[in-house]
């Protein structure tokens, strides 16, 4: 220090920590000509004292103006030291970074202006201090003070000239210190740090694209910055690597995919937007490094696929195709499980098109990794099965072909027809709403009579006897009027001269039988209308309550629709057709004679030629009937003509066995009839109960609502006043 004191004059040392920057100038000018010339000596020695004297007594003086001569000496001792400087820089570069952080604006702003001159004097050798340097940059960037920001601002440009003509420069060293700063949020930090990534991506030797998932995540949340500029910014540096990557043999796709994905479900619309346009570029440039990272792409994709924003919507879409159109297996990285998992997740979608592209997806991993997926069912046959419930009949429909890929095989054909018969009697709802759409697309998908076939067979075996009748009306209702099971009625309308036919008619009977009204209307369709009046004479008053009635009047309405058009041209031939007109009548006795249907039924039947009742014997022009003497040759054998049209007496015709037939209808229907008993019981003993514990006023009231025997109001006006 006293070499020091010795080598400077007091006089410059006084005005070096002078107020007045004139005098601190000059000052600083007396130290540059003092370190030339001990430079030219090469007195590194003394060079090395002046340097600690201006560090100890001056920039790290409590004193203000101390530290500004003190910086602006430092500076002058460069300059002075020229060639030499590089040698000198541990001592000089420390104390002025050190007073980047000074309280006092002005003595920042004179340590930007002290290491700008530092830097043009050593240029190369500055690149040792980097990351301290951009460090303090980082810092200066968001200064409060404009001054010390546009200072700040100059040697930020030089800084990067420097760099950018560096051989010495470590951007292994710089990435992580670029890293921690990325989610910085204050403007002038993020403007700073792209200002970096843009200038070290210009560098040809820099491979700034090698180290991009490192900062990737960074740029993205720049997107959504409120300011325009920062945005623009964000989004150039981003085109750029984008070009980049396309045009690059060697990308890391994995590490940024993650990044993207996550991006892609950002609240910012252009955060969205760009990090799905990166995505559709990925999928189509990364190929087999992507395919472990499809399931979490698709992830992002689905919900794209319903975004407010077009843009957004048309690039997922086309990306949804790009993806589903690669083409890989398990063995190589491509995971069933997880894509099937995520096509799950989103059938829960607020979003219609989300729910279609996921139904898509299972289609898709159905059709080519078909036992992979099997494999998985137990996991979506579930969610698959809600969907029915869904609001969307696309999407319905769809996961209704979803159904019939899986149901291919016997096994799981069963099991869908067991798991959706569940789903109805679960959500009466359902049955109501979806049941008719469900079971048509079903029987187009796999056959119509395999279909009903095996629905017959698992509702012979329910246990719920009010389910099995609800259901089997349901499945006769869809059986009567859908074009979609046109052939099926074909073919029971051939019952008694086909043996397919007699199957068929075989194969519903049994479950039809918890039905009286469905297996009416299966005989009237099968024209084993005989049996149809046998039926419909074995009813019992219990048989014949509201519910039955409801059904009645459907079938009245239904046989005036095409479906029965056979059957009413049939009523033109009564001598050949007499045990249809007397079902029909049996049908009308049971109708109130003010119903709707008791008038349609009545006046249909008023229309058939009144001679047939006069005693007339009419005679098939082939003569292949010999016993059409109507009502009063019940007692002649049984007959069937070609057209499958039952004669007067019906006991076993093309091997159905009516009276067998007749017993099991019977017995189903005592079934059905005890359960009744038994429910009106247990609601009895329960109204009891509940009596007990209520005032007489409620007691009263209840008792009125609990006769269910009893039709409301509406309807009791009397014989034959029912009103429907």
């Amino acid at each position: 220090m006293a070499d020091a004191l010795s080598i400077i004059p007091a006089g410059v040392l006084r005005n070096l920590a002078d107020k007045l920057y004139e005098k601190r100038k000059n000052a600083a000018l007396e130290v540059e000509g003092i370190v030339k010339q001990l430079a030219t000596a090469a007195d590194r020695e003394k060079i090395s004292a002046v340097i600690n004297l201006l560090t100890e007594e001056f920039t790290y003086s409590p004193q203000a103006n101390h530290r500004k001569g003190g910086l602006i000496g430092l500076a002058a001792a460069t300059v002075g030291l020229t060639t030499e400087a590089a040698q000198h820089l541990e001592q000089i570069v420390p104390p002025v970074l050190h007073s980047f952080s000074d309280q006092d604006s002005r003595v920042r702003y004179y340590a930007c202006e002290a290491l700008y001159n530092i830097a043009k004097v050593v240029r190369g050798d500055f690149i040792v201090f980097f990351n301290q340097i951009f460090d303090a940059l980082c810092k200066l960037s968001a200064d409060s003070d404009a001054n010390v920001q546009s200072a700040a601002h100059l040697l930020d440009r030089l800084v990067k000239d420097i760099v950018t003509e560096s051989d010495q420069f470590s951007i292994e060293e710089f990435i992580p210190l670029l890293r921690e700063r990325m989610n910085v949020l204050n403007p002038f930090v993020r403007q700073f740090l792209v200002g970096w990534i843009t200038v070290l991506d210009s560098v040809p030797d820099i491979d700034m694209l090698g180290f991009l998932p490192d900062f990737l995540d960074g740029l993205f949340n720049m997107l959504s910055d409120s300011s325009h500029e920062i945005r623009q910014q964000a989004d150039s540096a981003l085109s750029e690597f984008l070009l980049e990557i396309k045009n690059s043999p060697s990308v890391d796709y994995g590490r940024m995919a993650e990044i993207l994905v996550q991006r892609a479900c950002a609240a910012d619309a252009f955060t969205r937007q760009t990090a799905i346009t990166w995505i559709n570029e990925f999928v189509k440039l990364g190929g087999d490094q992507l395919v472990p990272y499809y399931a979490d792409i698709l992830g992002a994709i689905l919900p794209c696929i319903s975004d407010k924003e077009e843009k957004i919507r048309n690039v997922a879409r086309e990306t949804n195709e790009e993806l589903r159109s690669f083409k890989a297996a398990p063995g190589e990285g491509f995971d069933v499980g997880a894509i099937l998992a995520v096509a799950k997740s989103h059938l829960s979608s607020e979003w219609e098109g989300t729910r279609i592209e996921a139904l898509h997806w299972i289609s898709a991993l159905l059709r080519k990794h078909r036992s992979e997926v099997l494999s998985f069912l137990s996991d979506i046959v579930d969610t698959l099965l809600k969907a029915h419930s869904d609001s969307s009949d696309e999407v319905v429909l769809l996961v209704l072909e979803v159904h019939a890929c899986i149901a291919q095989d016997t096994k799981h054909f069963h099991n869908l027809l067991v798991h959706l018969l569940q789903n109805f009697q679960k959500d009466n709802s359902l049955l109501e709403k979806r049941g008719a759409l469900i079971i048509r697309r079903l029987c187009v998908l796999l056959g119509a009579q395999t279909v009903y076939r095996e629905l017959s067979v698992i509702l012979q075996k329910e246990p719920d006897l009010d389910f099995a009748s609800i259901m089997v009306q349901a499945l006769n209702l869809i059986l009567l009027t859908s074009s979609e099971l046109s052939e099926l009625r074909e073919l029971l309308k051939k019952s008694l001269v086909n043996s397919a036919g007699k199957d068929l008619f075989h194969a519903l009977y049994a479950s039809w039988c918890h039905s009286p009204m469905a297996i009416i209307s299966l005989c009237l369709l099968a024209q084993t209308y005989q049996h149809a009046s046998t039926v419909i004479q074995s009813l019992v008053e219990e048989d014949i309550n509201i519910k039955f009635l409801v059904q009645l009047d459907k079938l009245i309405r239904l046989l005036e629709t095409p479906t029965f058009a056979y059957l009413r041209l049939q009523l033109l031939e009564p001598g050949r057709y007499t045990w249809l007109l007397k079902a029909l009548y049996g049908l009308l006795m049971l109708l109130p004679q003010q119903s709707a249907a008791f008038k349609i039924l009545r006046t249909r039947l008023k229309t058939v030629p009144s001679y047939s009742f006069s005693g007339e014997q009419h005679q098939n022009k082939s003569q292949e009937t010999s016993n059409t003497g109507g009502p009063n040759h019940m007692d002649s054998g049984p007959n069937c003509t070609q057209d499958g049209v039952a004669q007067d007496v019906e006991i076993m015709c093309n091997g159905i066995n009516f009276a067998s037939r007749l017993q099991q209808f019977q017995k189903m229907q005592q079934e059905h009839r005890e359960h009744a008993k038994s429910q009106a019981r247990f609601k009895k003993a329960s109204v009891s109960l509940s009596k007990e514990t209520l005032s007489p006023e409620e007691s009263r009231e209840q008792s009125s609502t609990t006769d269910t025997n009893q039709p409301p109001k509406s309807l009791r006006k009397g014989p034959g006043q029912l009103q429907l």
